[in-house]
């Protein structure tokens, strides 16, 4: 893909379907009795390596145009996969199926793209193995492929040392299948998806603080899910719409859970227009933004907040460049294990496109205000390094070449076709 510095952006788009909760419907309805309908879904590659596994194991899953139709068979209903199941690049199917396969009757073995085969597991490994599950490393180097010999499961109360929603999940759900109440205590609040959409069907959950417990063997049932926006996607819309001199953008629909908005929090700290349209909450409150170009300035970002923005914090990067004064990212050192290094990757091309930008340990530390110069840039496979350098090529002088632009199919097919709508 081959990009240009642009005069302004005006216009409204509507975000494809948030990707994290597409993935629960799936599992979840899968789980339930009954049909679930999921209007809005994400049909990103992800997602549909989620769709594929649980066809694999027995679930009738219809994908049309206009929805989802999932015909769950109940928590006991799952069938022994004839082959491996192929997660593609989805860490969340990775590690949140895996918590679904520790409590079931039969073996299986998970595996994925290059990239989900360096990505750490023991992570949640290390939880399902405390409650019993054996679960193994094929290549011995704690990363898929992942054998999973399912066994009965016991109730425990797991404190995560990360405050991720995936580790969480995968024990929340391992959890339904054990012997008695399971807790997961985070150090920091992480996205509630799980929590909230299991409720939703059904499930005797609860979240007290930073702990979620769940009792096990609901009953789960069908039923019916509008998929909110992704605020993930909406976030490189956020940040056009601020460092672009002259533009005006409307985003349609996005979800605004407070687990997930710190995106919202930090533009507004850095000085950023975006104002709430239409609030609504049913189970996942949602808006229309309405984003206005800014003069942004540096802050510190570090915290509880940052598992609120963790995938956001390759755009933030890109305002912070276009900010005046002193950015500093900390408490981040979860970037290092996503798609890719996204420290290092972050470091390199915005500094080969003239920010003066430091990586450390946990973060980046990022000097703002200096002019930006097309480069070239290699997505290393990573949907979020593609999108956020697509939106620094808009105020970058020159040309801008992303190579394996194509990877934003995991998230957002239509990414480039609706940032060319805007283009003014």
């Amino acid at each position: 893909m081959i990009l240009h510095k642009v005069k302004a952006l005006k216009g409204e788009v509507t975000i494809p379907g948030d990707k994290s909760i597409s993935h629960r419907a799936v599992m979840f309805g899968s789980l339930a009795e009954g049909l679930t309908e999921v209007t809005n879904f994400l049909q990103g590659a992800d997602c549909l390596s989620t769709i594929e596994a649980f066809r694999q194991m027995g679930i009738e899953i219809e994908n049309t145009p206009e929805k989802i139709l999932i015909h769950g068979r109940g928590l006991h209903g799952l069938q022994a996969p004839s082959s491996v199941l192929d997660m593609g690049n989805s860490g969340t199917t990775t590690r949140l199926i895996s918590g679904i396969l520790a409590g079931q009757p039969f073996e299986s073995t998970l595996t994925g793209d290059a990239s989900i085969q360096k990505r750490p597991m023991r992570r949640i490994m290390e939880p399902l193995s405390m409650m019993g599950a054996a679960i193994t490393s094929i290549n011995g180097n704690d990363c898929a492929p992942l054998h999973i010999a399912g066994r009965p499961l016991h109730g425990i109360h797991y404190q995560s040392r990360v405050a991720s929603a995936q580790v969480k999940s995968a024990v929340l759900l391992a959890g339904l299948y054990a012997d008695g109440i399971t807790q997961v205590t985070e150090p920091a609040i992480s996205r509630n998806h799980t929590e909230i959409m299991l409720r939703y069907f059904g499930a005797n959950l609860h979240t007290e603080d930073r702990t979620a417990s769940v009792h096990p063997d609901p009953r789960l049932m069908g039923q019916k899910i509008n998929v909110p926006g992704d605020i993930s996607s909406a976030a490189y819309f956020m940040a056009a719409g601020l460092i672009v001199p002259g533009s005006e953008i409307l985003i349609r629909n996005v979800g605004i859970n407070p687990t997930r908005d710190g995106i919202l929090r930090v533009c507004q700290q850095m000085g950023g227009n975006i104002t709430l349209l239409n609030v609504k909450n049913d189970g996942e409150p949602v808006a229309d933004l309405l984003v206005k170009s800014s003069s942004l300035h540096g802050i510190t970002i570090e915290g509880d907040i940052i598992p609120t923005l963790i995938d956001e914090l390759p755009v933030i990067n890109i305002m912070a460049a276009c900010a005046e004064g002193t950015t500093i990212i900390r408490d981040a050192a979860e970037l290092k294990v996503k798609e890719s290094n996204r420290i290092d990757v972050m470091v390199q091309y915005l500094s080969a496109m003239g920010c003066d930008i430091k990586g450390t340990d946990d973060g980046m530390i990022i000097k703002g205000g200096a002019p930006l110069h097309g480069t070239t840039v290699d997505s290393h496979l990573d949907h979020r390094i593609a999108m956020s350098f697509a939106i620094a090529s808009l105020i970058a002088d020159g040309e801008t070449q992303i190579k394996g632009s194509d990877v934003v199919t995991i998230s957002y097919p239509a990414f480039y076709q609706d940032l060319a709508g805007l283009t003014c």
